[in-house]
């Protein structure tokens, strides 16, 4: 009986190991000569990239299979919607045609189409059905159709990635993307698996926090985020995490990426702000990794803290990816927005959100 149960464990690592080598969604390994460049940079220490508080806990294997445990295995009232929700459905023909003032479409979870100054940018682009490396490992994402396929976009002059993690950086997305995209911009290291997926060196710019690119009359900041990163068990750690600043000559956004609540927001606030439009993470939080996720609460007050005109809460909606209800994170910021008296709004998948000074109306959709 011990030699059968250490047969399947070997057979186990061995398909894991195998799996992880050669099926292409795993990404790809930052060199040697790579970590020694990200060497000079101040977020990385002892062969890892780091945030400046002390988080998040490194847990053991064992911790890491009880936390898988839970989360499988947890019964979460609501924790998924009842049907499939209903997205407004985008025509190719008026985004290929427009050219007026910023517009942003939003496709559920973190992922935008950015119409900025006669740009096309995407941000974080997950159209994948699951957020996970193979279809088999997640659940399926809560609206069956997107607003619009990715053959139907039009050319996109920049991507903007804020880490690698599968509901941010999506393989199959990638693949079907990559030659329509001009350029693609990203934290350091993040452009290794770009790079594995045929995207050539030459069309990545990876920025350290701070950093920024002016493309085309637009400026591209990278900015910190206290979160993590890693596409498997091997390389945690080994590529940075970000936010994104874009600025235009009249009009400044913000894109939180993931990331617990820190004293970051403030200092990226004082140094950009104000903000015409912020898109803040607001879901898949638990108090088990509230230092890389924020709860409602928290992203009402980073609002504040950015001095943003107008919020919106993303990363909810799309998928379930923490223990909660899945219309809690919207319910909740909501709240505690009014409370602060920030401005937000709650579009629904596939809506246009114009930003033109007129006062956008919200609806609870969700309900």
């Amino acid at each position: 009986m011990v030699l059968i149960v250490l047969a399947i464990a070997g057979v186990l690592i061995l398909t894991y190991f195998l799996f992880i080598s050669f099926y292409p969604s795993f990404g790809g390994d930052v060199s040697k000569e790579q970590k020694l460049s990200y060497s000079k940079s101040e977020n990385y220490r002892n062969g890892q990239f780091v945030n400046k508080e002390d988080v998040p806990k490194d847990l053991s294997f064992g911790e890491t299979l009880a936390l898988a445990r839970k989360f499988f295995f947890t019964k979460v009232p609501n924790g998924s919607p009842s049907k499939n929700i209903e997205v407004q459905k985008v025509d190719s023909i008026s985004i290929s045609d427009y050219n007026s003032v910023t517009r942003l479409i939003w496709f559920g979870h973190s992922s935008f189409l950015l119409q900025m100054d006669g740009k096309n940018i995407l941000i974080d682009p997950m159209f994948g059905k699951v957020a996970a490396p193979h279809n088999w490992l997640g659940a399926n994402r809560f609206n069956a159709e997107m607003p619009i396929e990715i053959k139907k976009l039009p050319k996109i002059d920049a991507v903007l990635v804020s880490h690698d993690h599968y509901d941010h950086l999506d393989y199959p997305s990638i693949k079907r993307l990559k030659d329509k995209v001009a350029h693609f911009y990203t934290p350091l290291g993040v452009g290794t698996h770009l790079e594995a997926w045929g995207i050539a060196k030459e069309r990545i710019t990876e920025l350290d926090w701070w950093e920024d690119e002016i493309v085309k009359g637009l400026t591209f900041i990278c900015t910190p985020a206290q979160h993590f990163s890693g596409r498997k068990f091997n390389n945690r750690q080994s590529t940075l995490w970000a936010s994104w600043v874009i600025k235009s000559n009249s009009e400044t956004l913000f894109f939180s990426g993931d990331s617990g609540y820190a004293s970051h927001f403030k200092k990226i606030g004082d140094k950009y702000g104000p903000f015409d439009f912020a898109m803040l993470e607001c879901g898949q939080y638990n108090k088990m990794w509230a230092d890389i996720h924020m709860f409602p609460e928290e992203t009402a007050q980073a609002g504040i803290d950015l001095n943003a005109n107008l919020v919106m809460p993303i990363h909810w909606g799309a998928f379930k990816l923490a223990l909660h209800d899945w219309t809690d994170p919207v319910t909740r910021f909501s709240t505690k927005a009014k409370e602060l008296n920030l401005s937000y709004i709650t579009p629904k998948i596939g809506e246009e959100i114009v930003l033109n000074g007129k006062e956008m109306k919200t609806s609870n959709w969700w309900k």
